[in-house]
């Protein structure tokens, strides 16, 4: 095939930032307060990617403790230089804005430099002369006359004592008048000039990428004329793609442009379960200005690949068996785990999650083992063999978007008696939708979602379910009701709900299947 078909991530990966070293690509994204933290892909196309690992992948990269869903790591940025590759990011709750460095994207990579820096959205910029830049994104030096009064800002990084030496000079607020967040800059060098591209107006409908050049680094910047050149806020609430914007641009090694970016696709109204995924967009330059989506002006769904080696597609794993003595890298966990709450070593062949005091619904690190939704329409199904010895212990599956907005479908007692049960959390008020009585040592567990309806069903083989609850409105999965910057998760959980307890269960396989 000549075209590719966007999103090239699916799901929650937002914020993509990309650097080339020579024939390979690199791609990191957002991963907020789920642990390990900024997964990291590999590419020959740019449109197949394998994610390669975790940048922060010790509890000593990321602390994450008591941090929301939506806290945590914003916003990396990754570049290469001179042998050495660096990931710069934010953490918001916890040391702000750090860097580290690896000689192989893979890993390992170092334990975090921090910086004296305000603010959020750092990236760097590697000059000719040798000198290197942070650049992020800071509060108004008069004050925030209004909310989102930031500006972008500049000053040299010194690599022999990582810390931020000089003055720091501020930079462009953004293309429009009294313009509101502009954030994740980036500078590139071309013929002479240097270009630093933003986006402004805030991650939501009214995102919007400018871009400004100048013949110095720190200025000063003039914007283009044809700001913003990347946006889908005139195209109206029902358009099927929003919130276009955070780019990140490269350059192919055979003299293409490319831009890696996030939106999100909404559906069953304005609602996005999927969070923001990474899209890639073609880029050309006229007149000593980019391009972007030339033609179109707006992100399509299929473009013409790049003009780079062909490479085979890469096949995602659809069922999960846990016979490796590792996770895949697409599963995550919530906050940083301080205790082994998982083993795939215990019965071979199986995902053992302990049951433990900790719970979904509080900022915590519970026994949860998830991965992104990834489709509008999918089905994901697991077996598993436990059995609660009390009306305290439960698992099963969770879908959420954060600890307040959530459906937890799990087996447990009532009264006394065994039963399969589906809460749905709203804004923290439970309410138990469905429950039915089942006395079973193995339980099938099966998700369907068609849009915005999910449907549960259980069984005692895989061949023959019950329904338990069809056509729920899966909306407190969207940021659109819960708020926040995260994409829906699914995964497997359990629980002793606050009392101690000595109970297991384990998980033969998950299937997750888009339709």
């Amino acid at each position: 095939m000549k075209t590719f078909e966007n999103p090239i991530l699916p799901g929650f990966y937002p914020d993509p930032s990309i650097c080339r070293v020579g024939e390979d690509y690199y791609l990191v994204t957002s991963s907020f307060a789920y642990y390990p933290g900024v997964p990291i892909f590999h590419s020959k196309d740019l449109v197949n990617w394998e994610q390669i690992g975790h940048v922060l992948d010790r509890p000593s990269q990321l602390p994450l403790d008591g941090q929301r869903q939506s806290q945590g790591i914003f916003a990396p940025t990754i570049r290469y230089n001179d042998g050495v590759f660096y990931m710069i990011t934010t953490n918001v709750g916890q040391g702000g804005n750090f860097f580290v460095t690896a000689t192989d994207p893979a890993g390992p990579w170092s334990d975090p430099y921090y910086l004296n820096a305000p603010g959020i959205d750092p990236s760097l910029f590697f000059d000719d002369d040798g000198k290197v830049y942070y650049h992020g994104t800071r509060p108004a030096p008069e004050g925030e006359k209004y909310s989102g009064n930031w500006e972008v800002w500049l000053q040299e990084l010194d690599l022999e004592t990582n810390q931020l030496v000089g003055e720091s000079v501020g930079l462009w607020r953004g293309a429009l008048r009294d313009v509101i967040w502009p954030e994740g800059p980036h500078i590139y060098k071309v013929d002479g000039n240097y270009y630093l591209a933003i986006s402004e107006a805030g991650t939501g409908h009214h995102h919007a990428v400018s871009v400004a050049k100048s013949e110095n680094i720190t200025g000063p910047y003039v914007g283009n004329p044809g700001n913003p050149i990347l946006t889908h806020r005139h195209l109206g609430r029902d358009y099927p793609l929003v919130n276009v914007g955070h780019c990140d641009f490269v350059e192919t090694q055979n003299g293409e442009w490319w831009a890696v970016g996030l939106a999100s696709r909404i559906y069953g109204g304005y609602y996005r379960n999927l969070g923001r995924e990474t899209y890639l967009i073609p880029v050309t330059w006229e007149d000593g200005w980019p391009v972007m989506s030339p033609g179109s002006g707006k992100l399509e769904m299929t473009y013409q690949k790049p003009n780079l080696p062909k490479v085979k597609s890469i096949a995602s794993t659809v069922c999960e068996h846990f016979e490796n003595e590792e996770l895949d890298y697409k599963w995550n966990f919530i906050r940083t785990p301080k205790e082994t709450f998982y083993s795939l070593t215990e019965r071979p062949g199986y995902l053992a999650l302990k049951l433990r005091p900790q719970k979904i619904t509080e900022l915590d690190n519970p026994s949860f083992v998830g991965r992104r939704q990834q489709h509008i329409d999918f089905v994901a199904t697991t077996v598993m063999e436990f059995t609660p010895n009390n009306e305290n212990e439960e698992a099963g599956i969770v879908l959420q978007q954060d600890h307040q907005f959530n459906f937890s479908f799990v087996y447990t007692k009532v009264a006394g008696q065994k039963v399969i049960k589906l809460v749905k959390r709203t804004d923290g008020n439970e309410e138990v939708l469905k429950e039915m009585p089942i006395d079973a040592s193995q339980l099938y567990l099966k998700v369907e979602a068609h849009g915005q309806d999910y449907s549960f069903y259980f069984g005692e083989n895989n061949t023959n379910y019950q329904v338990l609850m069809e056509n729920v409105d899966g909306r407190i999965l969207s940021t659109d009701v819960a708020g926040g910057f995260v994409g829906a998760e699914m995964g497997l959980y359990a629980s002793s709900n606050g009392a101690s307890s000595e109970n297991t269960a384990y998980f033969d396989w998950f299937e997750y299947l888009g339709l």
